[in-house]
């Protein structure tokens, strides 16, 4: 029976995967690695470890780490500090984002040459160059941009989103820019030492579950303060919360994951989008109308302030994935929406839990 391991499973993407893994092929061996500093953490390792899953506390930045880990046929790396803020933030060093999320990376692949491991990186969509995106044409449509019609659209860019085409040139952020040089890392270390690595690049993923944290899970962050009557702001881009994100739901990942994990599994193409795509896309005023329906009227503020890193629409074309794969997200934006906010309404700390005090 085939064996995975999940760093980072204590997270909400690596808790996700794991539970869908478990439902989707009873019987496989599923380990964890984590290192239980992110808030919430411990909450997902109780789950987990009912669920039979053996859990290992170790950090993918410490070589030793590996040492006690069992050979397994696959790694799925789930580790990485996810804000695009991160290193320029005041809450993590730039040297802290690197050993995170590239050291990191080098420690896993040693491990995936140790044991001829199967690699798959769950990369993000913030390696594509900020200022290609940014130089976009939009326009306000309703409560969202939408891209100018009839313009000259860079190389990689459609009305579907953003493909595998589009520049990865500098700049794209700190975090971007770490995952852009694992994909590389982990293509060169399969092609060198012969096992096979996929590289997944992920847009906004959500469900319930996810910690509501602005910079890490802002569709969570967004329906758990409206819930709670927090304070909420729309930043930069004329403070009208008009800019555009896609949603996908982890759970989605796996019909993809089950297909690069399959015994003889081959493809040329080694790197794809997975996202939400233009039909699962939503700008925060209408997730405020959203909200608004359900929970009842809350105050957004306005903040024209520009942030680093920002861009105003930003959807992943997954027809790559489609093609090769034969893949498509399956939940749509509102069954995401309705299960963080079940998820919301039943868990009143949520936000406590998540490290926002």
């Amino acid at each position: 029976m085939k064996s995975i391991l999940i760093t980072g499973i204590c997270g909400f993407v690596g808790s996700s995967i794991a539970k869908a893994w478990l439902a989707a092929e009873p019987g496989i061996s599923i380990y964890g690695l984590d290192n239980f500093i992110r808030p919430g953490s411990e909450h997902n390792r109780s789950e987990l470890q009912r669920l039979g899953i053996k859990l290992f506390h170790g950090d993918i930045r410490s070589t030793s780490d590996f040492e006690c880990l069992p050979s397994v046929d696959w790694v799925v790396d789930a580790a990485a500090n996810p804000s695009v803020l991160a290193g320029v933030d005041g809450q993590s060093s730039s040297r802290q984002l690197i050993e995170h999320n590239l050291i990191g990376t080098v420690n896993i692949l040693e491990y995936c040459k140790r044991h001829n491991a199967g690699f798959i990186l769950l990369s993000t969509s913030r390696v594509y160059s900020i200022t290609q995106l940014a130089a976009v044409n939009v326009v306000p449509t309703g409560e969202a941009f939408r891209l100018v019609d009839e313009q000259s659209l860079p190389p990689g860019l459609s009305y579907s989103g953003v493909s595998e085409e589009f520049s990865t040139a500098p700049p794209v952020s700190l975090y971007g820019s770490t995952k852009l040089a694992s994909e590389l890392l982990a293509l060169e270390y399969g092609e060198t030492f012969g096992f096979p690595v996929w590289v997944n690049r992920c847009g906004v993923l959500a469900g319930a579950g996810q910690f509501g944290r602005a910079d890490q899970g802002v569709f969570a962050f967004w329906i758990n303060s409206w819930l709670r009557k927090r304070p909420l702001s729309y930043i930069g881009f004329g403070g009208n919360g008009y800019q555009v994100r896609d949603a996908l739901h982890p759970r989605d990942l796996m019909p993809l994951l089950l297909r690069q994990t399959a015994s003889g599994a081959t493809a040329s193409t080694r790197i794809v989008n997975l996202g939400g795509g233009a039909a699962n896309a939503m700008s925060l005023a209408e997730l405020s109308s959203w909200c608004r329906e359900r929970f009842g009227e809350h105050a957004v503020s306005q903040n024209n302030e520009l942030r680093r890193f920002d861009v105003p629409w930003m959807v992943m074309d997954a027809s790559l994935a489609k093609d090769v794969w034969g893949w498509e997200p399956q939940a749509s934006i509102h069954e995401v929406l309705d299960e963080i906010a079940v998820h919301a309404e039943q868990n009143e700390q949520w936000l406590e839990l998540s490290g926002i005090m």
